[in-house]
């Protein structure tokens, strides 16, 4: 570790870091005064992994010397760990919709307007999930991406002006390309800035639209890629994906791998982690963590607990959920509790609600197996690497960043997507195979511990970042 100047008359300590995920660096790069704002998009009163990576990666750059500001866009975001977010808000999502639905109201003088981004309005407008109307989020969408012609172009121009005139940052990483519409706009304003943007769910959220506004979206999204000097995911899959929707040449993504805050799992060891959960006597723990909603396919979970729980050899077999249930998902889990109730299995479920950080971390380690069998393809999965560092192999569907992810950690099995009977043998072989079920947790653990840092992935974004700024080691 070294002590270098920080640029304000104090001192501050910048760890050694990885540059190109292998060559040893210590450049003090504090001294040189680089600084990032990273825009993160809230998602209401969500529990969000997008959130929660960018909360922790932007935590992690300022251990590393990076004068590294996570600025909310939307809403303020919700996190089970610390926030370190500005209070400050920009896009606030009352506001927007406003201006979206009342264009007039940009006549209004700003003063007048910047109530409807108050912190404590925006959550408690938001602090009960609702059903949305596509068509009008894709309308949205589309002003949004069109930055200054759109209509939140007065809030474009402030963001922009906030960045250019008061942080003046020498990068500007974006959370997504769909908040990228002041884009041209910072080129002109910050040219030598450099924009970075990450790629983690754009086009899900692209597929939730209306076919029409669906496709000038993606024409939106398209035209703003020239003015992005960097993309980053976190799986080859995903990068070969979003190249093609959006027309990215393959040269200008990186890929990252996917990381978690290691930290309040490396406190304590798999026994005392679940010794707050205890199991009863041979009970073997099905678990489940994820936002609750059918794309990420918990009622496939269901069905396979259904139909080994009443076999004798299964007696033990219980299912535990954890997941942030919102109110437009409430008939859906209830759909499930009335199966699950009907083949009079009500007392071998547990449902967790929403855990806090450490609840999750002892619930993880208390899983005998992890599963989340998205429908979809999912671009990240931070689940499965926090599950992995409580101790706990994971079950997942052969599609997305998933084998991606077992390849790297060795932590899992693979079943082939909506196929009940590969999910059902998958599950009996952890359960008639402890040492198989020991093996794969103790393999996925060390690897995540080895590979998966949010001090690593820091370090590479830090580079990204700065690469044209870092001086030579030599010099």
């Amino acid at each position: 570790m070294g002590q270098v100047a920080d640029g304000s008359g104090g001192r501050c300590c910048v760890n050694e870091g990885r540059c190109h995920w292998g060559e040893t660096y210590i450049f003090g790069l504090a001294r040189l005064g680089l600084r990032a704002v990273y825009l993160t998009a809230g998602a209401a009163g969500m529990y969000c992994g997008s959130c929660m990576h960018d909360n922790a990666l932007a935590k992690a750059m300022r251990g590393i010397g990076v004068d590294c500001v996570l600025q909310p866009i939307y809403t303020p975001i919700r996190t089970d760990d610390k926030s370190i977010a500005n209070h400050q808000m920009f896009f606030g999502g009352i506001h927007i919709y406003l201006l979206q639905q009342f264009p007039w109201l940009k006549y209004l003088p700003r003063p007048l307007r910047r109530w409807l981004d108050w912190e404590p309005l925006i959550r408690f407008a938001t602090r009960k999930s609702a059903a949305y109307d596509a068509k009008q989020l894709g309308e949205l969408s589309i002003s949004m991406l069109q930055g200054l012609g759109g209509r939140q172009a007065d809030e474009v121009d402030r963001l922009s002006h906030w960045l250019s005139d008061q942080m003046k940052p020498d990068a500007i990483i974006f959370t997504n390309l769909l908040i990228g519409g002041c884009l041209p706009e910072l080129s002109r304003l910050i040219p030598n800035a450099q924009r970075v943007v990450l790629l983690q769910g754009d086009d899900i959220f692209l597929d939730h639209l209306p076919e029409t506004e669906r496709e000038m979206a993606v024409q939106l999204c398209r035209s703003l890629v020239p003015w992005v000097d960097r993309f980053v995911t976190h799986s080859h899959f995903y990068a070969a994906k979003m190249a093609a929707l959006l027309c990215i040449p393959s040269e200008r993504i990186q890929v990252t791998p996917l990381s978690v805050d290691l930290h309040p799992f490396q406190a304590i060891d798999h026994h005392q982690l679940a010794h707050g959960l205890e199991k009863e006597s041979g009970e073997f723990r099905l678990g489940y963590f994820a936002r609750i909603a059918p794309e990420k396919g918990l009622h496939h979970l269901v069905n396979a607990f259904i139909s080994l729980a009443n076999q004798p050899e299964h007696v033990n077999l219980t299912l535990h959920v954890a997941g942030w249930l919102g109110e437009h998902q409430h008939d859906y889990f209830e759909g499930l509790r009335r199966l699950i109730n009907e083949a009079g299995l009500e007392e071998r479920f547990v449902y967790h609600g929403s855990p806090d950080l450490n609840q999750k971390i002892q619930l993880l380690a208390s899983y005998d197996v992890t599963c989340v069998p998205t429908d979809y393809e999912d671009p990240k999965g931070l689940f499965v690497l926090e599950s992995l560092a409580a101790g706990t192999p994971v079950i997942l569907p052969r599609h997305g960043a998933f084998p991606e992810l077992i390849e790297s950690t060795s932590g899992g099995i693979l079943f082939a997507p909506g196929e009940l009977g590969e999910l059902i043998d998958a599950i009996v072989s952890f359960k008639s195979n402890e040492s198989l079920q020991n093996s794969l947790a103790h393999q996925g653990r060390s690897a995540v511990l080895e590979k998966h840092s949010i001090q690593q992935c820091a370090s590479a974004m830090k580079f990204i970042c700065f690469a044209d700024r870092i001086p030579d080691q030599a010099s």
